[in-house]
């Protein structure tokens, strides 16, 4: 049985998201069947509204966080128009105030999982806001920017060249670096952004190219999101690393633990450890004077748990 694509867009209350869908939706292709949820903070809902289009099914939740309120109000809704309209691909506009990664949580888990497939998540922000310590000092904003796959700063065209110039650069430092970082105004989303790469593949982009001359060598490793690895084991392969790679410069990945998602970093002989967003998969990344890749490879498999 074929499983629907489900695209989720999150960003910060004002942000524009609203009328970045109705954007795609206008430019969607022929071809592919639509549906639309929207979670609204409120109880009365507007977006919806401004959505609604003949042939297009739109369904409305209200309550705030879809993963917290309105959880089992999100499964029921998604399971009847799935049923009732069979759609290609269902999008869903969370509210400005919902957990980005818990609704990931949700649609990944049963029963929805059985019939969806989690594709790019588009996250909007305002450049102005983005480059606010303020902003970033808040839980909920850095989680709907950790869990995008594709992250775009909207209204652009109300922010100067300094703030895009630091938006570019914040944006480009970003671990699990993004599929899609891309700057609009008015919403105007390109429509293959709902299908940015999210293939899992054993390797990533090298942090360091080997022509660098710098005497580095760096790698990264990526693992489904079904892996679990165990918090046990992952403390002491990062207690082991000096030893296991001399002269290591850097290492850092995002892992499922149980069911969490941790941050391990490591720099200057001491490692650390807090929960993230992270949903889309496990991935580890060093930087070493010379690499036994294969080595590296075994002792991250004898983690799983």
């Amino acid at each position: 049985m074929k499983k629907t694509i489900v695209n989720l867009f999150t960003g910060f209350l004002g942000v524009g998201k609203t009328t970045a869908l109705r954007h795609l939706i206008a430019t969607r292709p022929a071809s592919e069947k639509w549906a639309v949820i929207v979670n609204e903070f409120g109880e009365v809902g507007i977006d919806g509204a401004a959505l609604m289009n003949d042939d297009l099914p739109v369904a409305e939740i209200a309550g705030g966080c879809l993963c917290c309120v309105a959880g089992p109000q999100m499964t029921a809704t998604v399971a009847t128009l799935l049923r009732r309209e069979r759609p290609d691909r269902l999008l869903i506009e969370a509210s400005g105030l919902a957990h980005a990664a818990g609704v990931i949580d949700e649609l990944r888990a049963k029963p929805l999982g059985e019939a969806l497939e989690v594709g790019a998540v588009l996250t909007l922000v305002d450049p102005r806001q983005f480059v606010s310590p303020d902003y970033l000092r808040q839980p909920l904003y850095r989680d709907q920017v950790a869990i995008a796959d594709v992250l775009v700063a909207n209204k652009i065209d109300m922010a100067d060249a300094e703030t895009l110039e630091a938006f570019r650069s914040q944006a480009g430092k970003l671990f699990p670096p993004k599929s899609v970082v891309a700057e609009v105004r008015d919403g105007l989303l390109d429509v293959s952004w709902l299908d940015a790469a999210v293939t899992l593949k054993p390797r990533y982009r090298p942090a360091i190219p080997a022509e660098s001359g710098t005497g580095w060598d760096s790698a990264g490793w990526t693992f489904p999101p079904e892996q679990a690895f165990s918090g046990e084991k992952l403390t002491d392969f990062f207690d082991t690393l000096p030893q296991l790679l001399p002269g290591l410069v850097r290492a850092k990945g995002v892992f499922k633990v149980l069911d969490s998602w941790v941050w391990l970093n490591w720099v200057e002989g001491q490692w650390s450890a807090s929960q993230v967003s992270w949903r889309r998969d496990s991935r580890f990344e060093l930087i070493a004077p010379a690499l036994d890749n294969a080595k590296i490879e075994a002792a991250l498999q004898a983690c799983f748990e």
